[in-house]
């Protein structure tokens, strides 16, 4: 996969080359300080100091979205928000009111790195202190107007985002945990179908092999019949087994109660089996667990009625 699904964390670097992409094209905003720092007259003292503040304004923005959805060390993403907060009022302070835009990033990334009970104050306080250096700032509070919205509903927006991601990942792991409940279902089906197969077509054949050695040497058609009777119920029981492990094995009544003569009356065991079973109404559910309790009913039977 070449792209990183809501929740997932890139797990090349390729997937972290178009995450930081996509996360790096809202830094366009970012145009009104460089272009003061271009631009705007300042020293070259001033110019350095202001581009060391802008770089390090953006990896540490970068770094707080790229912990979006991740809920732990609080306290480690407030001190840094703090930590962004300060360095914008800074360079606002400093170098004029271009930089405001700065506390945009700065909700935006206390949405984002925040749980909803903390960032619905953060980001009102990051929008409240925008339009406190606003007024403060020589010519800031023509810009109030286009920075304190964006502030307010960029932030709030990365909430939602946050949840999102948050609700994403938890589906992926219910996903994960009902994948696996139904891969130990379908493993306890065949391990319940397999034991019936086998335990009732090895218990016949067993007792066939005994009949078979007793009639010999003195009765060697029978015992013949016997070996004969012996591979059918290999046979069968090889297409039973293939069967169930394929899943589509459904056992028909009228088959077991033909299974269970033959059962039977090789045990010696005298029995009264209607005829074709009347399975009008009977849903096809019901007549493969009937199928199967007559199934383990005769192996019970051949197995222990001495």
């Amino acid at each position: 996969m070449n792209g990183v699904g809501i929740g997932q964390r890139p797990e090349n670097r390729r997937q972290k080359t178009v995450k930081v992409m996509w996360t790096a094209i809202w830094l366009a905003y970012l145009g009104a300080p460089v272009n003061d720092l271009l631009h705007g007259g300042h020293a070259v003292g001033v110019q350095v100091l202001g581009w060391l503040g802008l770089l390090g304004f953006v990896v540490w923005y970068m770094l707080l979205i790229f912990r979006t959805g991740r809920g732990d060390r609080t306290r480690l993403v407030l001190g840094s928000l703090a930590v962004l907060a300060a360095e914008s009022t800074v360079l606002a302070l400093g170098l004029g009111r271009e930089w405001l835009v700065l506390f945009v990033y700065v909700a935006i990334a206390s949405g984002a790195a925040l749980p909803p009970r903390l960032a619905r104050w953060t980001i009102p306080g990051a929008s409240a202190l925008l339009t406190a250096l606003a007024l403060v700032v020589p010519g800031g509070t023509s810009f109030i107007a286009a920075l304190l919205l964006p502030a307010l509903l960029g932030g709030f927006a990365m909430t939602g985002v946050r949840e999102l991601i948050r609700t994403t990942i938890a589906l992926r792991e219910a996903r994960a945990t009902v994948a696996q409940l139904a891969a130990n279902e379908e493993r306890l089906r065949l391990a319940r179908d397999l034991h019936d197969l086998l335990g009732h077509s090895l218990s016949l054949i067993t007792l066939k092999s005994e009949l078979a050695g007793r009639m010999l040497p003195a009765h060697p058609d029978k015992a013949a019949q016997q070996v004969a009777d012996i591979e059918q119920v290999s046979r069968q029981a090889l297409v039973d087994v293939r069967e169930a492990v394929t899943g589509y094995r459904r056992p028909r009544l009228a088959a077991e109660l033909a299974g269970a003569k033959v059962a039977l009356t090789a045990a010696g065991v005298v029995a009264e089996l209607p005829g074709e079973p009347d399975r009008a109404g009977v849903p096809e559910e019901s007549e493969a667990a009937l199928a199967w309790a007559l199934r383990e009913a005769v192996t019970n039977v051949v197995r222990h009625s001495g």
